[in-house]
């Protein structure tokens, strides 16, 4: 069976088209992405993300079927993204969605966004049934595999972790080329200073956006000029660097302590680290230092998988179309909430 896959929950265009074969790994026919990217200093806007979607897409599914060599004719389903998401783009690729059924007449597969990232990390790593890290710009959940359900041990109770780094790389005015986050991360290796910042671990959930309001407070010290310089406890002068420094090493340190509590509960040695903010090195390093002492290991993909793409709704599509699943034309709608353990995961057991 083949699958074309269309994502565009955010700011990440991607079309992709999967093939199943039976005993066989997924084969990876096609797996294309375009960026909207705003300027340095601005978040992405819904109703310009969506007017990038609608300018793109149909070149993108061009491109696609032409670099797969796959014909129309041989596509059995089309999947896109149902949820969750920012409502503006979530639409225009629901409307791209429907417009291909029914122009080539093929069965839709609404998907869930979340799982769509933790079917397509399982099946790139082999990890067979890790506790899942999935952190992005607009979710943050631990997660675990329970009868026949993604279930959430621990989430953020306020903004992702993701968007805590996007938005501290628009207080810096930092540019959103290739992705603020992955710019943050760079000059973070640069960083030398560790700076005291708030640490909001709450049981199993996290809280990010008291930890972003005082380093933002910091980096506009720092940044207005005065004579007052920002010190740390030694007198050593604060950088950008190492603010960007300290406020990976706080968010990530609180990340790796609700996934071990989470490893501890369902006796997994296993972890699975997906979302774009999964490709951070530094994230791979503390969490791989973590599983070790537990005897365990860390499995995570490369930016190819871990930023929004759409083979991975084309595969997880795929899955549940298997079992049956199909959304009908009058109910292929998209919505901005829908929670990863709403979904029945027909396909495990």
């Amino acid at each position: 069976m083949i699958a074309l896959g269309l994502e565009g929950s955010a700011n990440k265009l991607g079309v992709g088209l999967i093939r199943h074969t039976p005993g066989k790994p997924a084969e990876i026919l096609s797996n294309i992405r375009h960026t909207f990217v705003s300027p340095p200093g601005e978040g992405f806007l819904p109703k310009d993300t969506a007017k990038h979607h609608r300018s793109w897409v149909v070149t993108l599914v061009k491109r696609s079927l032409k670099e797969s060599a796959v014909k129309v004719k041989d596509i059995d389903c089309i999947c896109y993204t149902k949820g969750p998401g920012m409502g503006a783009p979530l639409q225009s690729v629901a409307i791209a969605a429907r417009t291909l059924g029914l122009l080539w007449g093929k069965p839709l597969v609404g998907v869930n966004h979340c799982v769509g990232h933790i079917e397509m990390g399982r099946e790139i790593t082999g990890a067979n049934n890790p506790v899942v890290l999935y952190v992005s710009g607009g979710n943050t959940q631990v997660i675990a595999y329970a009868e026949q359900r993604y279930r959430i041990f621990g989430e953020a109770l306020d903004i992702a972790v993701g968007n805590c780094l996007d938005r501290f790389a628009r207080t810096l005015n930092i540019s959103n080329d290739p992705a603020p986050g992955y710019n943050i991360e760079q000059m973070a290796k640069k960083g030398k200073n560790l700076v005291e910042l708030p640490y909001a671990v709450k049981g199993m959930d996290c809280s990010f956006s008291g930890i972003l309001a005082v380093v933002d407070m910091m980096a506009a010290q720092l940044l207005s000029g005065k004579p007052k310089p920002l010190l740390t406890p030694e007198g050593e002068p604060v950088t950008r660097e190492d603010l960007c420094f300290s406020l990976q090493e706080t968010v990530f340190a609180m990340l790796v302590e609700i996934t071990e509590r989470a490893m501890a509960h369902v006796g997994s040695e296993q972890v699975l680290i997906v979302g774009g903010v999964g490709c951070n090195e530094r994230l791979q390093e503390m969490m791989g230092l973590m599983a070790r002492d537990r005897g365990g290991s860390v499995y995570a993909t490369d930016e190819r998988f871990c930023i929004d793409n759409g083979i991975m709704i084309a595969h997880a599509g795929l899955l549940a179309y298997k079992t049956g699943f199909v959304t009908p034309l009058e109910e292929s709608t998209c919505t901005q909430r829908f929670r990863t353990d709403e979904v029945l995961v027909k396909w495990r057991d």
